[in-house]
């Protein structure tokens, strides 16, 4: 057996038993409400006290909370059971032209088409189960993270929204690495010959497509939904009527606080899972060369720097849930970004031994240009360790300009002062100049590894970004999860300080989950560069180097043309998730208005009865569906007809625009939403003697107005366009060798 058999394998085991232990340890925190348990300062006697309760002990609080948890599952899992059936009707049939036409492209070699389907839906089922164990671990321990928060201090409570994080984390990344090493150890059964390791290696491209597909209708549907609901919510009842955030007498809350576990966590499960593969697929292309000689230890490095990560990320996680617990407000956001930190250092180190045992000591590749150069083993780990560096820099900037501890967020809040339009220009030009120092990294980043190691070097930066990607995980979920908490907290009407503590959680899950949206928008910006060069890698071994045989001409005039058509394609995504975000919630404000016009008492202190919350749900999950589709074809068929109406030349062009565009576009609208967002939590902090007179005033409506207009520029279109970038990439390496069976390249319409 090979080591990098045993490598993987058993980080695989590891991460799945260790998800699993975590469950374990959120499965023991019972639904019951603490109020009926004797409150003592003693945080260990109080835990005992907590879980030896009997959950048969029903009160009246301990109902309520009961009953919001299982209105927030039961519109979660009927609203992924809606999407994967519209999505299992796609894999289905697109399934079937993956098949058709890269046998075609093979010269009807249908063992090649065949496996590569197999691998789409492979991709596309693995991604869909990571979206939905998603769900449904974050579902379950949002309630247990709300009742955490009735005991003493902060380290119960973070430690339970964290190990939910982790469960998700360490399942997704144990599950993503077997199935794919897996598929890859089957498939060499046919290709046993080494030499045919380059057909294997474009074969299992079809797993990041079918990773990335979903992620796009998850991420683009799960963002319509939370954002419609959380829209609607905020403009009727928080701006018009004046109840706070989450208060059960607004029809909508139930189904923002779904929203949070569909879009956030099951979308961006969906997301992180597709960057993983695309960034595996392309690396495994690029370095097929190193497998030549039957090196299947030295071909499988990609996929060892993630096993290896998984065991990083395991070994951190002990700083923020043992070793330096979390005890304090202020520990909380500390506790989070050492886990970067502390990650990105160690995996540095670890990638080191790890290329010197696995690849050859040198070997001789061919660049992109067509000329040799020589991978040595000490410039593998200074590419891999440039993306986890670039990473963890970005993840810091993003966090700068994002959270209200640094002075661009209290500026946009100072803008509040004069009303809502200057929030908003404050707000947009902090996007615009957070994009600045990223850019100059990515820059940096894609330089270096190119030149050392060429397009393969670029591959292994993308690997880097997502070398930690169990703990970019955990804390992206650990943030929806505190948000869910407070909103259970709010709705089932327990002690203000417990909703107090719940947001001082999801405050710095905030700041978090931005720091992760910049990995995710770097490592897309890698992989889909390296996915670009796959692309041309493998239209070369079509073509027999007579096309792109010294890279791509950008001034050819096809490829110049596309390259200003792919520069547009982010924008008009980003207008078509914006506008569907406008409609959802503009239906959502309307259902919400009809029952406090229809039932007046709703707005009563304590009234009755309880609004219509499955209109609301219905409303979002069936303008998510509807709305999901248009945005999300039009990213998986402008590729696929550019290639093959106009050829491989076009489709080039149209890769280096879409990229580029997306970038920009991707992290100012991700930090602008972010600024806004935790402009109005830092307003909501303030007294009402302060200069921002804090909640309620006419300061604290204006920075409202700004975080709803931020929410789908940081939760559905923003996000979004990483996927807009890689779908495109790996979609077009799929089907090279189709576009390139066309014409030789030139289409249908024969440009040459």
């Amino acid at each position: 057996m090979e080591s990098a058999t045993i490598a993987i394998v058993g980080a695989g085991i590891i991460a799945l038993v260790w998800a699993y232990v975590q469950f374990k340890i959120i499965a023991k925190i019972p639904v019951v409400s603490l109020g009926d348990i004797p409150i003592t300062d003693d945080v260990n006697s109080q835990a005992n006290a907590f879980i030896a309760v009997n959950e048969n002990e029903i009160t009246e609080t301990t109902s309520r909370l009961i009953e919001v948890y299982e209105a927030i599952y039961e519109g979660a899992d009927s609203f992924l059971k809606a999407e994967y059936k519209v999505c299992f009707q796609f894999i289905a049939l697109f399934g079937v032209v993956v098949l058709f036409l890269v046998s075609w492209g093979s010269d009807w070699d249908f063992y090649q088409g065949g496996l590569t389907a197999l691998s789409f839906w492979l991709g596309a089922l693995t991604s869909m189960a990571s979206g939905y164990l998603g769900m449904k671990v974050a579902v379950y321990s949002n309630v247990r993270t709300t009742i955490s928060a009735q005991m003493p201090g902060y380290t119960s409570c973070f430690n339970t929204a964290f190990r939910a994080g982790a469960v998700m984390g360490f399942a997704l990344c144990g599950m993503g690495l077997l199935m794919l090493y897996f598929t890859l150890l089957a498939y060499r059964m046919h290709y046993s010959d080494p030499k045919d390791w380059v057909v294997l290696t474009e074969v299992i491209t079809g797993y990041g497509l079918g990773g990335s597909c979903i992620a796009m209708f998850g991420r683009v549907g799960g963002g319509i939904y939370t954002k419609a609901a959380d829209v609607g919510a905020d403009l009727v009842g928080k701006v018009v009527h004046g109840i706070p955030e989450d208060d059960p007498r607004n029809p909508a809350t139930i189904a923002d606080n779904v929203g949070d576990n569909v879009g956030d966590v099951a979308g961006m499960g969906s997301d992180l899972f597709g960057s993983f593969a695309e960034a595996t697929c392309a690396a495994l292309v690029l370095g097929s060369s190193i497998g030549k000689d039957g090196d299947w230890d030295g071909l499988m490095f990609p996929l060892i720097v993630s096993a290896v990560g998984i065991v990083v990320c395991l070994l951190c996680s002990f700083l923020a849930t043992n070793l330096i617990p979390v005890k304090k407000e202020e520990d909380v956001e500390k506790a989070l970004k050492l886990q970067l930190i502390s990650t990105t250092v160690f995996m540095v180190g670890a990638i080191f031994f790890t290329a010197y045992s696995y690849l050859p000591e040198t070997i001789t590749m061919t660049s992109i240009g067509g000329d040799d150069f020589e991978l040595v083993y000490y410039k593998a780990w200074i590419c891999v360790s440039l993306g986890a560096v670039g990473g963890l820099i970005i993840g810091l900037v993003t966090e700068y300009y994002t959270s209200h501890s640094y002075k661009p967020v209290r500026e946009v809040a100072n803008a509040c002062k004069t009303g809502a339009a200057t929030n908003m220009i404050y707000g947009i030009a902090l996007g615009y100049k957070s994009a600045i120092i990223p850019v100059f990294v990515l820059a940096f980043v894609i330089f270096g590894s190119f030149t050392l190691c060429d397009l393969y070097g670029v591959s292994l930066a993308a690997i880097g970004f997502l070398s930690n990607l169990a703990t970019g995980l955990t804390i992206d979920v650990y943030g929806p999860v505190c948000d869910n908490a407070g909103g259970i907290a709010e709705m089932a009407e327990l002690d203000p300080s417990v909703r107090e503590k719940t947001d001082a959680l999801d405050a710095a899950g905030n700041t978090t989950a931005a720091i992760g949206k910049g990995f995710a928008i770097g490592s897309a910006a890698l992989v889909s560069l390296a996915l670009f060069g796959a692309f041309v890698s493998r239209i070369q071994r079509a073509s027999g180097n007579t096309l792109f045989d010294n890279g791509v001409d950008m001034l050819e005039p096809l490829t110049f043309a596309f390259l200003v058509i792919g520069g547009m394609i982010p924008f008009a995504f980003a207008a078509m998730t914006m506008k569907s975000v406008g409609v959802a919630a503009m239906e959502m404000v309307m259902e919400v208005q009809r029952q406090f016009d229809e039932k007046p008492h709703l707005l009563d202190e304590n009234p009755s009865e309880r609004p219509d919350y499955d209109a609301c749900i219905a409303i979002s999950t069936n303008a998510s569906l509807r709305e999901m589709i248009a945005p999300g074809a039009m990213v998986i068929f402008t590729p696929l007809l550019t290639g093959l109406v106009f050829g491989v030349k076009a489709v080039s062009g149209l890769l280096v625009g879409s990229l580029i565009s997306s970038i920009q576009l991707a992290i100012s609208m991700s930090n602008s939403g972010g600024a806004w967002d935790n402009a109005k939590k830092y307003i909501e902090k303030q007294p009402a003697d302060s200069d921002l007179k804090g909640k309620g005033s006419d300061i604290h409506k204006a920075a409202v107005v700004g975080d709803t207009v931020g929410d789908p520029f940081k939760d559905t279109s923003g996000p979004a366009l990483n996927i807009v970038m890689k779908l495109m990439a790996v979609l077009s390496l799929v089907f090279a060798d189709a576009f390139y069976a066309l014409n030789k390249g030139n289409g249908m319409l024969n440009i040459s």
